[in-house]
């Protein structure tokens, strides 16, 4: 069974830093691309920033240049570095992957950007 659990949100100035973390189990994070997704009150859920098995990684054009996604393979976890963070990215951050033609999530780590 696929199991996503994210990490490491919580409350940063603005031009802060967080780093979020994503512990899967039941998946290879190397196999499968992988995705951070946010959702922020009010609003749709959207994608931020995904990593192919490849290696290959694609940003929200809002977070580009600010955010970077990475994974450690032999930790089965995927990350996403947030730097120069503003009070949009306050959200609740999802981890998300699509495999055997099922959609999975976790429970999301909420970030608030605020002074």
């Amino acid at each position: 069974q696929v199991q996503l659990v994210e990490s490491g949100g919580g409350l940063v100035q603005p031009g802060g830093s967080l780093r979020l973390s994503c512990a899967a189990s039941g998946i290879s994070v190397s196999f499968y691309p992988m995705a951070w997704y946010r959702q922020a009150p009010g609003k749709q859920r959207e994608l931020v920033a995904r990593i192919f098995s490849g290696g290959t990684t694609y940003y929200e054009d809002s977070v580009k240049g600010r955010f970077t996604i990475s994974r450690d393979n032999a930790k089965n976890t995927v990350y996403l570095q947030m730097n120069s963070l503003r009070p949009e990215d306050t959200a609740v951050y999802y981890c998300n992957t699509n495999t055997q033609g099922s959609s999975y999530w976790g429970q999301g780590t909420r970030v608030t950007v605020s002074s």
